[in-house]
């Protein structure tokens, strides 16, 4: 491996792929560093039955179209298969097995230093690590106490850990409701929320949703009004397994959650149930643990950034961790707008 390079993207997923194929007419000698042993970023890693929520056509990364897929919208290993072809098609310089743990800077040179030992100098640093490595559970009292499975969703591979069981699912949002949908086949299932669930439209999917995002990302650099709340991107989107669990009648929320014992939960209102598992469906913080001796991040793992470039540290980029990186920046189909832009004021830093 090259000891040292112009630019170093941290991450081999489909932010820095697509950071990647803007930068294949650049002349930059750059490195991309993943920490998996293989291609297709953390989706490998997700659960079996996951399905994307947007037909293929709209769920593609600069260039290279998404194959169709079998079902109305693409499975996880279509997903995966996608993102190995596009890194093959493009033959972009990855180096794997490779986790940076620390960034830092010298003399306006970044240091970058691996979990091997190895350690590499670049003029520029793109961060593309995304939340998977980041899970995040609530701090509920007891729950440390609990004496049952206890897992994240990261966890999650399919429900027959939980089959027979009574098991409590946390979190309001798409993992919660489709977790919620495949385990409640096979089990006794509590739902636990934080607030009221919404449930979008039947008919409306990702497309949709990146569609009235992207008027209201416009409308809003304009100056406009715009009313977009009957779509909100947080509400549940109905893919056919969630629409099947509704027919059932499943989605039933208990509200919140006051305390964990060893084997049971004692809901905000007093009641109290016996469990013997818990799914924490409660999303993520962001993967930047490799940053915090460089940059101030808060306690989810954020930095300050304009656009995606970080306000405190020139040569450093943050691509695909979400709004605060770029709008939809944490979609395939939405990172492809800021992976342009922090490539052109990457090659316009090093230049000059």
């Amino acid at each position: 491996m090259r000891k040292e390079v112009d630019l170093v993207i941290i991450g081999g997923g489909q932010s820095a792929l697509a950071c990647a194929y803007f930068l294949r007419r650049a002349e930059l000698d750059y490195l991309i560093l993943d920490d998996q042993e293989n291609c297709g970023g953390s989706w490998p890693q997700t659960w079996e039955t996951l399905t994307l929520f947007s037909p293929s056509q709209f769920s593609s990364l600069p260039g290279f179209m998404m194959p169709a897929s079998a079902g109305a919208y693409p499975s996880r290993d279509e997903a995966v298969a996608y993102l190995c072809a596009y890194e093959q098609r493009y033959g972009f310089p990855i180096r794997r097995k490779v986790r940076v743990i620390k960034v830092e800077l010298q003399d306006g040179v970044f240091q970058i230093h691996t979990a091997d030992g190895d350690q590499l100098k670049a003029k520029a640093v793109i961060s593309a690590t995304g939340t998977w490595q980041k899970l995040f559970i609530p701090e509920i009292p007891g729950r440390k106490s609990f004496q049952g499975i206890q897992i994240h969703s990261v966890e999650y591979q399919n429900a027959e850990i939980f089959r027979g069981k009574k098991v409590l699912i946390v979190g309001e949002g798409n993992t919660g409701a489709q977790l919620l949908a495949e385990v409640s086949k096979v089990a006794t299932t509590f739902w636990a929320t934080h607030k009221q669930p919404e449930f979008l439209p039947d008919d409306v999917d990702g497309r949709v949703l990146f569609d009235l995002a992207t008027a209201k990302y416009e409308a809003e650099k304009q100056g406009k009004p715009f009313d977009a709340s009957q779509y909100h991107l947080g509400n549940i989107v109905m893919t056919p397994t969630v629409k099947e669990a509704r027919d059932r009648d499943v989605f039933k929320s208990k509200g919140r959650i006051s305390s964990i014992e060893e084997a049971a939960v004692v809901w905000e209102n007093g009641d109290r149930e016996e469990i013997d598992a818990i799914l924490w469906c409660t999303g993520f913080g962001f993967a930047t643990d490799h940053l915090s001796g460089l940059v101030p991040t808060d306690s989810r793992g954020r930095i300050s950034t304009e656009g995606t470039r970080c306000k405190e540290v020139p040569g450093l980029w943050l691509v695909g961790y979400g709004g605060w990186t770029g709008f939809a920046s944490a979609t395939l189909i939405g990172v492809g707008r800021s992976a342009r832009q922090t490539v052109k004021e990457v090659v316009e830093y090093i230049k000059d």
